[in-house]
């Protein structure tokens, strides 16, 4: 029965941890400040990011992941920045609107 709970998810156990993605870098843009998220997926890193911003004095976050993914962890850093700034730039503070 475990075979069958290992192959179609239901098996938690000690081999399937969730790692936390872990801020690695950021940059302040625009009054906003981008944060590039350390996702690992097996041997690579997908894209992932957080978009921080005081607003009426509360601190709105906003995160993203896309797809894409790299084999250098210096290139997901700058990727992820990249796509902060586009994001703002795009959508400004409407990314906290619910």
């Amino acid at each position: 029965m475990s075979f069958w709970k290992n192959l179609f998810g239901g098996g938690g156990g000690s081999g399937s941890k969730s790692i936390e993605p872990a801020v690695v870098a950021e940059e302040a843009y625009k009054g906003f400040t981008v944060k590039s998220l350390i996702m690992p997926v097996g041997s690579e890193y997908q894209l992932a990011g957080l978009i921080e911003k005081e607003v009426d004095g509360e601190l709105k976050s906003y995160k993203f992941v896309r797809a894409d993914r790299f084999s250098s962890k210096e290139d997901v850093v700058s990727f992820a920045l990249a796509k902060g700034r586009q994001i703002i730039d795009e959508q400004g503070e409407g990314i906290y609107r619910p």
